[in-house]
């Protein structure tokens, strides 16, 4: 029998019961207990979905409480010494303390949190391990044993699945010195011993995660993937490992060579690989062929899938597994919940229940025949059709409008430091401006607001009166404390994508449609579905308002095309390329708008800009290209004396440093509290011309940085970036946190600009 499996699932639950447990726990609210019954509640209804829709095996360890290569960490006590943990058993609060700082309100031991940066070219965000040359290795958690033990129990055949050791090792930083391939002999017997240890609790098949053969691997990785698995074959489960995100390309053969039970490769993002591998693989071992797109929402053309599939199925028999590309933890969970979407749209896609769905009935055809399943297939091909012929997919002005771009509308005229004089003149803005990245608190009366006006229960000018409330204490907030260029607080924005996508045409939104970002952070991604375009201005009202109410500067806030369109789940019968155009057009209309009403500081923010580069160097070159035009298209229709501020966060940028000065955003603000200015080095290597914001306030941990912490970071800065050309700001946007932290910590941070104005103006 043709098996079928996944590698791994959505956490939250169908109403994000996991978000609300885990910060009602965190706010001190509710008990671990409630916390942990509420996690062992999700896994077994994602195994009871698993196990209805045909997986003879359910995938176990997949489910986090916060982020799965922190759980690979706490497993193997990977733990700084700043956490205080002394051996045994690592407790949930200091799991918690090392991805966000601290565990509840009134942590005593509250601390520095770990970096946490992008999940390869994703949205996801994983805690990043610390090494240390002297790194020891120990089983101090046993979570994963004890969800094997709970899957057995309720009656299912377990895989489980771990983070494999040469990704998890790859996927850290050593924190003074040394190489991390150095650790892996003493870290290949605790992965052992895990294993030796999940086979007794009744675990049949591992699932470990080597996503970094997708990757430009070195030589020395390589073998190092070859030397993991020639020890870890010596346990008693079959592994099978997965690589997913990419082609396998130059690292198939070391694929093949690895002496392991099974494979399982990206058949989406590569058809041919696989085929090689189906070729190739050894006459015993298992092919998981990842046939339905695991990262975006479309339909799956089944009868192609099924034609490429058919000779496989021949060839392998029972030793083809068919699974999605990858964990379908990036798709929202079930788009039966989508009842207020346009059904003609909802016939075009497919949820992570929905594509389980679709794995049983290619599993169906290949064991029964294409006739067993001949109502479904055609069912999917009219969907295909439909989509296809629909005429929202296809608006002529726009392409005219993309074909009409020329290399002049690309240009910001004069050059850099001819605008930042002339910036200067304007603004009168002192050394070291302080700022935000643009989102405030949303509590739960702007929520609320914003639910009773989409359901009808209030009106447009009841929600109206509301949102100019809040927007009123936000910009109040602002100049009580000091702050030289003001926000109005996005007050009325639900979020910085799925917000304008509710706008624009081209884009449809969903009710349910949530996808996990971090912890218990989830987005609801929009997605598009054909040509974009901007039917009417989309902030200028908002922004006009809050500028009434003061005379600093307001900047007016946007998402850039590239992000608008990495952070959409994306049409994929056309280019990325001609898409992202036509998202930059519709912006450089809003910004257009903007400058007309006044708003002289723009932020364009882009913080997928890094994420979105392609995971081979080959592709990179290519992307940065229409990439960095996309934005400047958006944003070079303006005069000198307009500052465009852009904004990214959490990712590693020396390698396209050359590409984010060619943006030519006249300020550039940046994650950099969590890594302890460490990302300005880049910024200095590579001479970046332009003025740069390094985030001085960690702002995915509730802790307050105090006025000396941050002076300390702003002093590194000086050390990197001329002061001239530096300003100050958080990390992030502050939607997620609660006003009082917000107000403490921003309090600090003026304070701290304003102690070395008075240091750098003293004789």
């Amino acid at each position: 029998m043709i098996g079928m499996h996944v590698l791994g699932f959505p956490r939250m639950g169908r109403n994000r019961e996991l978000k609300w447990a885990l910060e009602s726990y965190w706010n001190g609210q509710s008990s671990v207990q409630h916390l942990l019954r509420t996690a062992q509640m999700l896994r077994a209804a994602a195994w009871d979905i698993q196990a209805s829709a045909g997986c003879a095996m359910v995938t176990v360890g997949d489910f986090s409480l916060y982020d799965h290569v922190l759980d690979m960490s706490v497993r193997l006590g990977v733990v700084p010494e700043r956490f205080g943990w002394n051996g045994g058993e690592v407790d949930l609060d200091t799991m918690f303390r090392m991805a966000r700082g601290r565990s509840q309100p009134d942590d005593p031991k509250a601390t520095a949190a770990c970096a946490m940066t992008k999940w390869f070219d994703t949205n996801y965000h994983y805690i990043v391990p610390e090494f240390y040359p002297n790194q020891t290795f120990t089983l101090a958690c046993r979570d994963l044993v004890a969800q094997v033990e709970e899957a057995v129990r309720l009656g299912y055949t377990a895989k489980v699945v771990l983070l494999g050791p040469v990704s998890y090792l790859w996927l850290g930083e050593m924190v003074s010195g040394g190489h991390r391939l150095a650790l892996l002999p003493a870290l290949l017997p605790i992965y052992r011993e895990l294993l030796e240890k999940l086979a007794a609790a009744g675990a049949v098949w591992a699932q470990l995660d080597e996503p970094i053969l997708v990757l430009d691997l070195p030589d020395a990785w390589r073998n190092a993937l070859i030397r993991a698995y020639t020890t870890l074959r010596l346990n008693p489960l079959p592994i099978l490992v997965a690589s997913y995100f990419g082609p396998l390309a130059d690292n198939l053969d070391t694929a093949l060579a690895l002496p392991v039970a099974g494979l399982h490769v990206d058949g989406v993002s590569d058809p041919e690989g696989l085929q090689a591998v189906a070729r190739r693989l050894p006459s015993s071992a298992i092919l998981s062929a990842g046939i339905i797109d695991g990262r975006n929402v479309w339909r799956a053309d089944l009868g192609s899938i099924l034609e490429r599939l058919e000779p496989m199925a021949a060839a392998l028999g029972d030793r083809l597994w068919l699974a999605p590309s990858c964990s379908l933890l990036h798709v929202p969970l079930d788009v039966t919940l989508e009842d207020h979407l346009d059904p003609e749209v909802r016939s075009w896609l497919a949820f992570a229940q929905q594509k389980l769905e679709e794995l049983g009935v290619l599993r169906q055809a290949l064991t029964q025949g294409p006739a067993s399943a001949a109502e479904v297939l055609a069912e999917c091909q009219r969907s295909l059709v439909s989509r296809r012929n629909s005429p929202r997919v296809r608006q002529p002005a726009v392409q005219r409008r993309v074909a009409a771009i020329t290399p002049a509308m690309l240009q910001r005229v004069p050059a850099y430091p001819e605008r930042a004089a002339a910036q200067r003149q304007a603004l009168q803005l002192p050394v070291l401006p302080t700022t935000t990245i643009g989102s405030f608190p949303q509590t739960a009366e702007i929520r609320a607001l914003r639910r009773d006006f989409t359901t009808g229960r209030i009106d447009q000018t009841t929600y109206e009166a509301g949102m100019k409330k809040a927007i009123a204490h936000t910009v109040a907030v602002q100049e009580r404390l000091g702050l030289d260029v003001l926000v109005h607080g996005e007050a009325e924005r639900n979020d910085m994508v799925e917000y304008f996508g509710e706008q624009l045409e081209g884009y449809v939104v969903t009710q349910q449609g949530w996808v996990q970002s971090y912890g218990s952070r989830c987005v609801k991604p929009p997605i598009i579905v054909g040509d974009v375009w901007r039917p009417a201005p989309m902030t200028v009202r908002w922004i006009s308002y809050a500028q009434s109410l003061t005379t600093k500067p307001m900047k007016g806030m946007l998402t850039g095309p590239v992000t608008m369109l990495k952070w959409s789940f994306v049409r994929d019968d056309q280019p990325w390329e001609t898409t992202a155009y036509q998202i930059a057009l519709a912006l450089r209309d809003e910004i257009a708008d903007l400058e007309a009403a006044g708003v002289t500081i723009i932020q364009v923010d882009e913080p997928a800009f890094r994420e979105a580069l392609p995971l081979r160097h080959a592709q990179q070159e290519a992307y940065l290209r229409w990439a960095t035009a996309a934005f400047r298209l958006a944003t070079s229709g303006v005069a000198a004396t307009t500052q465009i501020h852009t904004h990214m966060c959490y990712a590693d940028f020396r390698s396209i440093i050359r590409a984010i000065a060619a943006l030519d955003a006249d300020v550039m603000t940046l994650e950099a509290a969590r890594s302890q200015m460490k990302l300005l080095d880049a910024f200095a290597r590579g001479q970046y011309p332009n003025a740069v914001g390094p985030g001085v306030y960690d702002i995915h941990s509730p802790n307050i940085p105090s006025v000396e912490e941050i002076v300390a970071l702003l002093e590194r800065a000086m050390a990197a970036i001329p002061v001239q050309r530096l300003w100050v700001n958080p990390d992030c946007g502050l939607k997620t946190r609660a006003w009082p932290e917000v107000e403490a910590s921003l309090s600090h941070m003026v304070e701290a600009a304003r102690r070395l104005r008075a240091k750098l103006a003293a004789p």
